[in-house]
C-alpha cells in the first residue's frame, strides 16, 4: 500500500503525539466552516427506504437552481467530491497528460497518476487541464474555461460557494469541455455527509454514474443537499459572517505574519520556521496544517466559537 497523503485532519494522531483526549483539541487544520448548515430534523423515511428517483431529482433541481447550471447541461450527485476525484480521470477516457499546477490538492495528481495519466508541466499539450478554484492552500483564482486549450478544462469549486464575487465556472459548462466539481464538505460545513456534486457534460455524467453503482448517495444526504441549498438567506449569511471572521483571524496574527493568503474559509500565512508555530500550538491542543513542500507555511481554519478564539489568542500569545 502507498503512504497515506498529507491532508489536514488527524485529530486522533495529534493527541496519541501532544496528548489529551480528542474533545481536547480545536482542530483549525481544515478549511470546513465551523459553523456548519444547521441539519434539524428529517422525515424518518430518508433513513429506512432507499433513495428513490424523487430524492435525486429534488436535490438534482435545486443544485441547477442554486448555481444557475445552463440548460442542457447534466447534474449529478455523488457521495462526496473525493469520490469524483477518485473516478473522474477513468470516466474521461483514453489516458493522456494532465496538466495541475502545484501547489495543490493533491489527491488530483495521485488520482491521474493512479489512472495511467501522464504529468504534463504546462497547458501546451496536455489534454487536460485541472484547477482547485479557488486554489488550496493558497486561494489562487483560475483561468476562465475559455482560456484553456485543452480537451477537458476541470474545475474543482469546492471552497468556491464561500465566495461573494461570481467566479464559478458552472456558466461555461455549456462547453461540453467543462467540468466542475461542488462539495457539501467546505461552505456548508457537512464533511460527514459525504456529498459532492458533478457538472458537465450528460454523456460523461452517465459513465459517472454507472461507475459510482446504484444509490451512491444516502437518503438523508440527498434531503439535507435540497434543503441546504434552498435556504438563501444562511447562504448570505454565512458569506457575510465568513468575510468578517477570516479578517478577524488576519488581524489576530498580524503581529507574526502580515501577508496573508487563502479564502474566507481558511488563511495561509508565512512564518521563518513554520513547524514551530505549528507545534507550539500543537501542545496547546490547537492544530494546523503544514506543508511537507514549503517549511514556511502554515494554514489556519476559522476558529468558530468566541471560546475557540480566545483559545487561539491565548496559544499565539504564548508563542
Amino acid at each position: 500500500m502507498s503512504a497515506p497523503r498529507d491532508h489536514g485532519g488527524g485529530i486522533d494522531a495529534a493527541a496519541v503525539k501532544y496528548g489529551g483526549a480528542r474533545s481536547d483539541w480545536l482542530d483549525l487544520s481544515t478549511g470546513i466552516n465551523p459553523v456548519p448548515y444547521p441539519v434539524g430534523g428529517l422525515s424518518p423515511q430518508v433513513w429506512t427506504e432507499l433513495p428513490d428517483v424523487g430524492a435525486t431529482e429534488r436535490f438534482h433541481s435545486a443544485a441547477r437552481a442554486f448555481w444557475s447550471i445552463p440548460d442542457g447541461v447534466g447534474v449529478l450527485a455523488a457521495p462526496g467530491a473525493s469520490a469524483l476525484i477518485a473516478r473522474l480521470p477513468q470516466v474521461l477516457g483514453n489516458t493522456g497528460r494532465a496538466f495541475i499546477a502545484p501547489p495543490t490538492y493533491n489527491e488530483w495528481e495521485a488520482a491521474f497518476r493512479l489512472s495511467g495519466w501522464t504529468a504534463a508541466h504546462s497547458l501546451e499539450g496536455a489534454d487536460a487541464a485541472i484547477h482547485v478554484h479557488p486554489n488550496n492552500p493558497d486561494g489562487a483564482l483560475a483561468p476562465d474555461a475559455n482560456m484553456m486549450p485543452t480537451r477537458f478544462a476541470i474545475y474543482d469549486e469546492s471552497f468556491a460557494d464561500a465566495v461573494q464575487a461570481p467566479i464559478s465556472q458552472v456558466p461555461a459548462t455549456s462547453d461540453a469541455r467543462v467540468v466542475v466539481l461542488k462539495s457539501f464538505g467546505k461552505f456548508w460545513g457537512l464533511a460527514g455527509v459525504r456529498l459532492g456534486v458533478l457538472i458537465g457534460a450528460s454523456e460523461l455524467l452517465e459513465r459517472m454514474a454507472e461507475a459510482l453503482g446504484p444509490w451512491p448517495v444516502s437518503g438523508p444526504a440527498l434531503a439535507l443537499g435540497a434543503r441546504a441549498l434552498s435556504n438563501t438567506e444562511w447562504v448570505t449569511s454565512t458569506r457575510d459572517r465568513l468575510v468578517q471572521d477570516s479578517a478577524r483571524l488576519d488581524m489576530l496574527l498580524r503581529p507574526y505574519c502580515d501577508t496573508p493568503q487563502g479564502t474566507t474559509l481558511f488563511r495561509l500565512y508565512a512564518f521563518e520556521e513554520a513547524q514551530a508555530v505549528h507545534t507550539h500550538l500543537a501542545k496547546a491542543r490547537v492544530w494546523t496544517r503544514v506543508f511537507p513542500y514549503n517549511p514556511h507555511w502554515i494554514r489556519l481554519g476559522l476558529p468558530g466559537s468566541e471560546e475557540n478564539w480566545a483559545r487561539l489568542e491565548a496559544a499565539l500569545e504564548s508563542f
